[in-house]
């Protein structure tokens, strides 16, 4: 395995044995396999990949895909049972957090015993242990036995033993969820500090933004299978495609996806090379008029399945009524697309999204608040024309739009259809620019000097 190379996975299957009764379980010993009483259930099947150090990876997939059986192999509580994995550095795994306390030894000394298991001497946790414990917050009950703990309160002290042990491989299994608010976003914000220095980090989860925030690459499972890797935000598009899909077409779209489907691909690059600059260079930029740039095209449209519903034709327009994709900040924009409805729908409502280039949420609307103040009824047959207007506050580069429907088909409330990366625009340079990021804010900066005295 190269230096340069964290984790390194290759052929990896994992086979459990499923007995109906117990009594199978122990003929199965008697009869030293002379006769087999169980049925194998294959949890993951020939997957491989390489993650590099410094590199924080995703890994996303519907319950039951393989990904905790992955981690755990990685981290060597489950053996696999065909295929290698290699490690270059110490692991710290949030896994089933507070599993491997020892509810009758108190929080203080289930932290040394933890944080053996993890590698660190007695004398490196004590170095440690101030920062721990104020990490946990737990207070005194620090020093009392873990049966007395919450459930809330042992997670968070097997947290803080975790990923204050300084990793150079961090593997977080859905542990971001713990305590509230406020300690989650300690929780994220020492990760990303974690990330800042340098660790590999290998990341499970099944928010979709957090894995396009935190991580620098995804991998899917569905069915203990790799489907695809690469950018997060393809990645996650794919994986909500398929979380999405009615059962009957789960098998087509997996396929899809493994086949690299030209309706799936993530082409970007392609389209951000035609909307960042597209010959606006010229010596007054803020003259420049709103227009609509027929290059400009999203080369990475992806729907999810219908439900009853299929939106189509998603446009812009500006003040006027022309349509355009190459916007002014500082104006006012209509997005607008069609639904046409194959099935009746009740409470409907509609929705749209701007994102960024790397599939970053900016902000949205939808057309009701809820459920009561959505339209009540929609019969099948229907087509409606759905539009949006916004204030352009974004900052010169390039964004996606996203539509949406929402309402319930056979008392079932549902994504009805959805586009992702629906409609591509452009943000037109600035040359007197004093905002920064992605949001102009209006901040007004106020200097004043004034004498030392």
């Amino acid at each position: 395995m190269s230096s340069e190379v964290a984790i390194s996975v290759s052929g990896l299957a994992k086979c459990f044995h499923i007995y109906e009764k117990p009594r199978d379980r122990l003929m199965q010993m008697i009869t030293r396999g002379r006769k087999q009483y169980f049925r194998e259930f294959w949890a993951m099947s020939d997957v491989s990949f390489e993650v590099r150090k410094g590199e924080t990876v995703g890994i996303v997939g519907r319950n039951g895909s393989g990904k905790s059986t992955l981690l755990q192999m990685i981290c060597g509580t489950l053996n696999p049972t065909y295929g290698n994995i290699e490690t270059n550095g110490r692991i710290a795994a949030l896994l089933e957090l507070g599993s491997g306390f020892n509810p009758e030894f108190s929080g203080r000394e289930n932290v040394f015993l933890n944080a053996a298991v993890l590698g660190l001497s007695r004398e490196e946790t004590e170095s440690k242990f101030a920062e721990i414990e104020a990490f946990a917050e737990i207070g005194d009950f620090i020093d009392q036995p873990v049966k007395t703990y919450s459930s809330g309160m042992m997670v968070r002290l097997a947290f803080a033993v975790a990923i204050n042990v300084d990793p150079q491989i961090l593997i977080v299994d859905e542990a971001l969820s713990v305590g509230d608010e406020l300690f989650q976003r300690k929780c994220f914000a020492r990760i990303e500090a974690i990330k800042e220095s340098g660790a590999t980090i290998l990341f499970v989860s099944h928010s979709g933004g957090t894995v396009i925030d935190l991580c620098d690459r995804a991998i899917l499972l569905d069915g203990g299978r790799k489907l695809t890797e690469g950018a997060p935000k393809s990645v996650i598009g794919k994986y909500q495609r398929l979380l999405y899909a009615p059962a009957h077409k789960v098998s087509a779209i997996r396929e899809d996806i493994i086949r690299g489907d030209e309706n799936t691909r993530n082409q970007v690059g392609t389209a951000a090379s035609h909307g960042e600059d597209g010959g606006s260079s010229r010596a007054h930029p803020d003259e420049i008029a709103e227009y609509y740039d027929p290059h400009l095209q999203s080369k990475s449209m992806l729907a999810y399945e219908s439900h009853g519903a299929v939106i189509s034709d998603p446009q812009l327009h500006n003040a006027a009524g022309e349509r355009v994709n190459c916007l002014k900040r500082g104006q006012t924009y209509t997005y607008s697309f069609q639904v046409v409805f194959d099935k009746s729908a009740i409470a409907v409502r509609f929705g749209m999204m701007v994102k960024t280039l790397s599939g970053i949420e900016l902000g949205g609307a939808t057309s009701a608040p809820g459920a009561e103040r959505a339209i009540t009824y929609v019969p099948a047959d229907s087509v409606i024309r759905v539009a949006f207007d916004f204030d352009c506050n974004l900052n010169p580069g390039t964004y996606f739009l996203n539509a949406g429907v929402v309402g319930a088909v056979d008392d079932t409330e549902t994504y009805l259809h959805r586009l992702l990366d629906a409609c591509l625009f452009r943000v037109l340079p600035l040359s007197r620019n004093t905002s920064t990021g992605t949001i102009d804010f209006k901040c007004i900066p106020v200097i004043q000097h004034k004498n030392r005295t």
